[in-house]
């Protein structure tokens, strides 16, 4: 499968049932937990369940706008380069700021459940433990990696106005200063 049809796979099932209720920090680093629970392409019965966090940085070089950074996001078993994906992305209008974005994936796991049932379990668990940082997706197992840039792209989004607003602050105030 070529890097458009796995895009449009994944644009066209990817769920965010449950996203992170803050904002994404601009001067510090954000830790971004997450979960992706998809069918099973082995058994439609089976749920594949993916934990991990993605940890957004600024690089340590200054990076031309909309360049993002993208580590451990497993695109290599698909043959797809970072430089194809960052233009593949931006020719569709998705700009992920000139970020680091670093993905580790710490536990793959089968569950002999069907997703609805998977997601329902997974949504009271972070209920119950009022988990407000962790997010939660669905989406096609042989595409989750796209899965998951929706959701870093959707956060960035929601971001997008409260960050305006911070580094408007720190320009009158740095201002004021001289």
């Amino acid at each position: 499968m070529d890097i458009e049809k796995y895009w449009e796979k994944a644009i066209k099932h990817t769920e965010v049932e449950r996203a992170r209720i803050s904002y994404l920090n601009i001067n510090t680093s954000t830790i971004l937990p997450y979960i992706i629970l998809s069918e099973s392409m082995v058994d439609n019965s089976d749920t594949v369940i993916r934990k991990g966090k993605i940890e957004v940085t600024k690089p340590v070089i200054y990076l031309p706008d909309h360049t993002p950074i993208l580590e451990g996001f497993e695109f290599e078993d698909k043959q797809i380069s970072e430089n194809s994906l960052i233009t593949f992305l931006i020719l569709r209008g998705v700009n992920l700021p000139s970020l680091k974005y670093s993905n580790i994936l710490y536990s793959l796991d089968i569950e002999g459940a069907p997703l609805s049932d998977t997601v329902k379990k997974y949504k009271e668990e972070l209920i119950k433990t009022e988990d407000v940082y962790t997010g939660l997706i669905i989406g096609p197992d042989d595409c989750w990696q796209f899965s998951l840039l929706i959701y870093v792209a959707g956060l960035v989004m929601k971001s997008a106005p409260q960050d305006i607003k911070k580094f408007l602050e720190e320009l009158r105030k740095k201002f004021r200063q001289e």
